[in-house]
């Protein structure tokens, strides 16, 4: 399993918004210089974002982005599936099936209950998670 990067880009500037002292509106500008990542690509993940609830968008002069939401309020899983739809790591039919049926059933089941555990973890994580792990990681 690997994270795309428009998903990579999504959370490091969802973490960027949580780890203001004070929520305020922060450009996508600046926020695309701080973690490398092309404006026009995060701008349309940040639309993504928007429409999902995660963060809110602010127009104007001053324009930019604020989070919507506490950080401790959203899962990593709503920004995941906010990019790229809900997540699977077995292909599906088209029909939400994934290869029931099919010859392998015992791997299929095991990577199915794999994803379960996966998508259990990312459901309980939150942003704010992420933001008290990296000022953790940094002090060490």
């Amino acid at each position: 399993m690997q994270f795309t990067k428009a998903e990579e880009y999504g959370i490091m500037g969802v973490l960027y918004l949580a780890e203001k002292s004070e929520p305020q509106v922060t450009p996508l500008s600046e926020i695309s210089e701080a973690r490398q990542i092309p404006e026009k690509f995060l701008a349309k993940i940040f639309q993504s974002l928007a429409r999902s609830g995660i963060v809110r968008s602010h127009r104007g002069v001053r324009g930019g982005f604020t989070l919507a939401r506490d950080p401790s309020e959203i899962a990593i899983k709503e920004i995941l599936e906010s990019i790229q739809g809900p997540y699977h790591l077995l292909k599906s039919d088209g029909d939400g099936h994934h290869g029931e049926g099919a010859p392998f059933n015992a791997l299929r089941e095991l990577v199915m209950m794999a994803e379960r555990r996966l998508l259990s973890v990312f459901e309980e994580r939150t942003v704010a998670d992420l933001v008290r792990w990296e000022k953790t990681e940094s002090v060490c």
